[in-house]
């Protein structure tokens, strides 16, 4: 399973490509998409929680939101399996 270009971002408004819903703010992972909720978990990532996934082999990258979906769409050109979690009003 490959993930998904981000096709369009703006100011409220996110467009993921193969996907009929755009979001405000959403998940990306390889194979799939959903809206995502700032709430649930804030938009700050705690530190333990990197931590984790740093410990898990996981390369983590935090960015502002559109250097961070410019990064995502290259590592998904290059054919990497990234996933990401997106606040399209940051």
């Amino acid at each position: 399973m490959s993930s998904p270009d981000i096709a369009s971002l703006s100011w409220g408004h996110m467009k993921v490509k193969g996907c009929s819903t755009s979001y405000k703010d959403c998940k990306v992972w390889p194979g799939g998409s959903r809206a995502w909720g700032w709430r649930e978990t804030g938009t700050d990532v705690p530190p333990s929680t990197l931590d984790y996934v740093k410990k898990q082999g996981v390369d983590v990258r935090v960015f502002q939101t559109e250097q961070a979906v410019t990064e995502y769409n290259a590592l998904v050109g290059q054919g990497a399996k990234v996933g990401g979690v997106f606040h399209s009003t940051c």
